[in-house]
């Protein structure tokens, strides 16, 4: 009999060596022990600058949302015990839903336990097996999952190419095949590469050929727009735009995640949505904490702008180094390209030992099999943070690739 462990050897031995490469410290599950404040922790027993976590307003220490969460947990427990259509539905995920649709000026928000719930929930919860799923290459695996847990017809097209969009939509429509819906899924800032979706071009072909569209906005939720609704609200788009998607887990610095939309039937979904209905709903803490971070974000703009210019500070100092980025607008996933997966495992452990943290990320996790040293920038980070994340990577990554081209 073949043991079920076999058809892993290949990533346990990567795994093996990279392990090896870094003296036993885990690149892809690095513990953090002990928490200072949104920009700092304590890794492997030494002060670090945190570069790689997502929190892009810095809002994970806010006094206001950790007494919201103390408050809930003596209001309602740790827990919720249940679904959110069996006992697992209490005040606060309404409250928080509410205040969603409010935040996004959107009728309808449903809330979901993690932000990979969410667009499982959102997309097997639109889609069925005659419906015909759109979605770009670079997509998120919550996007794939959800396309494959629905059951639909799956349609990849190129990344960010509308175009490519348009053919295969035409394609489609002309094989005589297509007997249900269209449901076309994009991202706001892809996660990988920190680059935006050309949404006004898709909303082009949308309108020749129609199709509901819907937009992740999980790196873009809180960033992009005036009021941070994401990239639909920054294009001007956002009725073009009939669902959107987002998490909790990284402007609103806790858990859990979202859809929303204006369909006068949206609400069915929590009865036809399994990722929905066959989990326990979030802690009471989380909500609370996620109502008080998006109350936040919408009383606080000067967090987005503080993000936008960190965001500006790192790309430039980046791009003076000669770095190949992963996108030429800054946004607040950077990436750098790495030589290869040695390499780059080399510099990310070079990076943590002179003091800042930052993802790495290796195929088959990245667009075309690049390897990353990804960093993300938050509203919290001073100048000073910026500045010393630049002056490491000129040490770490840039001064040796000058120095082996010239060898």
């Amino acid at each position: 009999m073949v043991d079920l462990f076999d058809k892993y050897r290949d990533i346990a031995g990567r795994h093996a060596q990279m392990m090896a490469a870094t003296g036993g410290r885990d690149a892809v599950g690095l513990p953090m022990e002990r928490m200072l404040s949104p920009t700092r922790a304590i890794i492997a027993g030494r002060e670090t600058i945190l570069a790689g976590t997502n929190n892009y307003m810095g809002i994970t220490f806010d006094a206001d949302c950790i007494e919201a969460g103390k408050q809930a947990l003596e209001d309602f427990g740790t827990g919720t015990t249940g679904s959110r259509i069996a006992n697992g539905t209490y005040s606060i995920h309404r409250e928080l839903e509410d205040e969603l649709a409010r935040f996004l000026n959107r009728k309808h928000c449903i809330a979901f336990t993690t932000g990979y719930q969410a667009n499982l929930g959102m997309i097997a919860g639109l889609a069925g097996p005659n419906d015909t799923v759109f979605l770009d290459a670079d997509s998120h695996s919550s996007i794939y999952d959800g396309c494959t847990l629905s059951g639909a017809r799956l349609v990849r097209f190129r990344h960010n190419d509308a175009e490519d969009l348009d053919r295969r939509l035409t394609r489609l429509a002309n094989s005589g095949e297509e007997r249900g819906g269209r449901l076309v899924v994009l991202e706001g800032i892809y996660s990988m590469l920190g680059d935006r979706a050309p949404l006004e071009e898709f909303v082009e072909v949308k309108r020749r050929h129609g199709f509901a569209l819907m937009v992740d906005e999980a790196h873009s939720f809180g960033v992009l727009g005036e009021n941070g609704r994401g990239l639909q609200e920054e294009a001007g788009l956002e009725s073009e735009v009939d669902f959107v998607v987002g998490t909790f887990s990284k402007s609103v610095g806790a858990i859990g995640g979202f859809g929303a939309g204006d369909h006068p039937m949206f609400d069915v979904i929590r009865y036809a949505s399994r990722p929905y209905m066959f989990t326990a709903s979030s802690s009471p803490s989380s909500v609370a904490t996620a109502t008080a971070a998006v109350r936040k974000l919408r009383a606080e703009p000067e967090r987005r702008a503080r993000l936008r210019r960190n965001s500006a500070r790192l790309h430039q100092g980046f791009s003076e180094l000669g770095l190949e980025l992963g996108c030429a607008v800054p946004s607040p996933v950077i990436a750098v390209r790495g030589p290869d997966e040695p390499s780059t495992i080399a510099m990310w452990h070079a990076l943590l030992q002179a003091g800042v943290y930052v993802n790495i990320a290796l195929p088959p996790g990245t667009p075309g099999k690049v390897c990353l040293l990804r960093c993300s920038v938050s509203a919290a980070h001073t100048d000073e943070d910026i500045d010393r994340i630049i002056a490491l990577f000129r040490e770490v990554v840039a001064e040796p690739r000058l120095a082996a081209a010239d060898a």
